[in-house]
């Protein structure tokens, strides 16, 4: 395979797909039921803008329906195509299936750049999209419940479960039709920064195993571990914030769109943000070395690269290239299937996406179920959990009480054995959990079979596998 004819994107997950069912034994016919794409919408719609109409063009796939609702962001960029939306939709089913959300897998998108209107406008254009789709079931809080994907965020989330509500008066789960919305919107604590904390868990959790950590030609722990982040948005932002103030990694470098910043005594990844957020890019940011070719910071030296923007960043030109032992796939598709190879070849560890930053899908699913159950996590327990908790305490104290200076409690151990659990607190407990068992059903496939010898080929097994069983159950 040469750079000449690079696979698509959508090309490179049939073909991972294909790698791994090639080592399964599925039933004749499965197989093609669980890759193929179910439906996609094409949507035309029009929008009176600046004195005249706008058309615009918006898609919604859904990819696998085994299990309902069906679960995936809603993107807005330029490049949003149908094969980009399908290829997506399927990795949302296998991602879904990996980390055991009970959803099938969806995708949607809106050809338009959102730099180019204003809020109002964007409004008026996200809620007419959000109209189209949801008078077909393509919102819908029991049928298809998208989220917020590149170039959306809690804002455009907000205005479709009220588009929603408005067209659905008496349904009582509204608020349900769409995860990733603010808190007072019926959001839930912790799923703006859900992916990039789910990057951090799943670099947390390959790094308890010293076998897969010499895998990669690494050895220790996160601290000092050196990181090279290529998207600086939602989810490339908060894991290596993440990563670097409490795991001690040193980022030493951040790709943008204007360039690439590096210093190999590591950057504050909060100060670029900030400069970031007031200059509209990285250039001229004054703690670093700058580059106008970001993309020759991916070749960079270091110990982790975390792809965090878009797909296709690695590819059959630049994957000789790429040094860093251990990838992490936060963004969908980062790499492509030729450079897939090129870098299994090499024995370059990769931690896949559709695990990698499954920590979105996991959270918006606990942001359902509070939808569901009309109650935030936490309320009912906490103050009971704080009371159970004080009688230990004073038992402790009274006893402490006869044995004098001999014996006494650390220092903060009351007021935090105390303290019962919040909202984010329960959020984290539970995506630190998820993300852990998840990475162990890859792990057994990829050291228990001699013929699986990557995470992402063990990944798509353990998925597939969970899909496949799914619709047996139905009879197929």
């Amino acid at each position: 395979m040469t750079p000449g004819n690079e696979p698509t994107f959508r090309q490179s997950v049939d073909l991972m797909f294909n790698r791994a069912v090639a080592l399964m034994d599925l039933r004749p016919g499965l197989e093609e039921k669980i890759r193929v794409c179910n439906a996609t919408y094409t949507v035309r719609f029009g929008v009176r803008l600046r004195g005249h109409i706008q058309t615009f063009t918006g898609y919604r796939s859904v990819h696998s329906e085994h299990m309902e609702p069906v679960k995936g962001g809603i993107r807005y960029a330029p490049s949003v195509n149908q094969d980009e939306v399908e290829a997506l939709a399927a990795l949302m089913t296998y991602k879904c299936a990996l980390v055991e959300a009970p959803f099938g897998g969806s995708k949607g998108g809106l050809c338009i750049d959102p730099r180019e209107y204003d809020e109002h406008e964007l409004e008026l254009i996200t809620r007419r999209f959000a109209y189209e789709l949801a008078k077909r079931d393509l919102i819908n809080p029991a049928q298809n419940v998208p989220a917020p994907d590149m170039g959306t965020s809690e804002r455009e989330m907000a205005w479709i479960a009220d588009q929603y509500a408005r067209m659905n008066t008496t349904d009582i789960n509204a608020r349900a039709c769409v995860t990733g919305k603010p808190l007072n919107a019926g959001g839930i604590s912790g799923r703006v920064e859900a992916t990039g904390r789910g990057v951090q868990y799943a670099l947390r959790e390959f790094f308890r195993h010293p076998e897969d950590v010499k895998a990669a030609g690494l050895s220790g722990t996160l601290d000092g571990k050196r990181v090279i982040v290529q998207g600086l948005g939602n989810v490339g932002y908060h894991a290596a914030k993440f990563l670097e103030e409490e795991d001690g990694a040193k980022i030493v470098g951040i790709i943008e769109r204007d360039g690439a910043l590096y210093n190999q005594a590591g950057l504050d990844v909060e100060a670029v943000r900030n400069w970031m957020v007031k200059h509209g890019g990285v250039a001229s940011y004054p703690d670093a070395s700058h580059t106008a070719e970001g993309a020759a910071v991916l070749e960079a030296e270091c110990d982790i690269l975390i792809p965090a923007a878009l797909e296709g960043v690695i590819n059959l030109k630049n994957a000789h290239e790429i040094k860093a032992p251990l990838i992490i796939e936060a963004a969908n598709g980062p790499i492509t299937a030729g450079a897939d190879d090129i870098l299994r070849e090499r024995g370059t560890v990769i931690i896949p996406d559709m695990y990698a930053n499954a920590g979105g899908v996991t959270v918006s699913y606990f942001e359902w179920v509070k939808n569901l159950s009309h109650i935030r996590f936490g309320r009912m327990q906490r103050r009971q959990e704080e009371a159970r908790h004080e009688l230990i305490v004073r038992e402790l104290e009274r006893l402490s009480e006869h044995l004098g200076d001999k014996w006494s409690m650390t220092p903060n151990f009351k007021s935090k054995y105390l303290r019962g659990a919040d909202e984010l607190e329960l959020v984290r407990s539970g995506l630190d959990d998820t993300m852990r068992i998840a990475y162990q059903s890859m792990r057994e496939i990829w050291h228990g079979r001699e013929d699986v010898s990557d995470l992402r080929t063990a990944a798509y097994i353990a998925s597939i596998e969970k899909v496949a069983a799914s619709y047996r159950a139905k009879g197929l």
